[in-house]
């Protein structure tokens, strides 16, 4: 299937969505919903699974957070991304910092680098996602030890814009299980030294993104070499180490 680009969903929406359509629902803005369904019900169709994992173009994403909990207040603070195209890393990256009005943790302030004065002037989270998601299009998304990043954007998703987050959320450690599965690497500076890969601008956003970004890359040669081409062969293989 040949996905639509985020210029025709806005196209689409433009002319044709009343403001009073999704009134009352706890003023969310009614673009940002439309948008968010309409690229949720099309990437719901997309088949990953054949599709050879050099060719599988990626938006490599990390979030830096105030803590490990949504449901418990902790929130989204940055966001980084960088595309994969046809298995090498492009320079095409998305970078935002969050509104966040709060006092940061030392702990978080010293990890990040980030303060209160770097997020007081950010835009809102709700219009952040928005425009990762335009930066993302089609593609599905890659993350280290992705259930940190799927919990956060699943309660996002919800409290900003009543929806669930379907986007497809692809783990590093599907590959790297196969590629190494003696190996008892977790960490991403671990894994990235392992396999040669300078780590700079580590706690960043982006500079994770981008380090991930590489691993992901380096991992792809290392699970062709085990003889799996495509996300159905890593599945399987998964289901076999079990």
């Amino acid at each position: 299937m040949r996905f639509h680009p985020f210029v025709q969903f806005v196209r689409g929406i433009q002319g044709k969505l009343q403001t009073n359509m999704l009134g009352g629902m706890n003023g969310q803005n009614p673009h940002h919903l439309v948008f968010i369904r309409q690229m949720q019900r099309d990437l719901q169709n997309a088949d990953l699974m054949p599709i050879p994992l050099g060719n599988l173009n990626v938006a490599v994403f990390d979030i830096e957070t105030t803590g490990f909990y949504p449901d418990k207040g902790d929130q989204i603070i940055s966001i980084g991304a960088v595309k994969v195209i046809s298995g090498k890393v492009s320079e095409d990256s998305f970078y935002s910092l969050v509104h966040f009005d709060k006092p940061l943790s030392s702990e978080i302030k010293e990890l990040t680098g980030l303060s209160e004065a770097d997020l007081e002037k950010a835009p809102p989270l709700s219009e952040v996602l928005i425009s990762f998601l335009e930066f993302v299009k089609e593609m599905p998304l890659v993350a280290h030890h992705a259930n940190h990043e799927k919990s956060f954007m699943q309660y996002s998703s919800w409290k900003l814009f009543r929806t669930p987050f379907k986007l497809r959320i692809l783990d590093t450690s599907f590959l790297y299980r196969i590629a190494d599965p003696n190996k008892p690497l977790r960490k991403l500076e671990d894994l990235c030294e392992f396999y040669g890969i300078p780590v700079k601008g580590r706690h960043h956003a982006l500079g994770d993104a981008k380090l991930t970004a590489f691993l992901w890359c380096r991992l792809i040669e290392e699970v062709h070499k085990s003889g799996c081409s495509n996300l159905k062969e890593v599945y399987e293989r998964l289901a076999r180490l079990r």
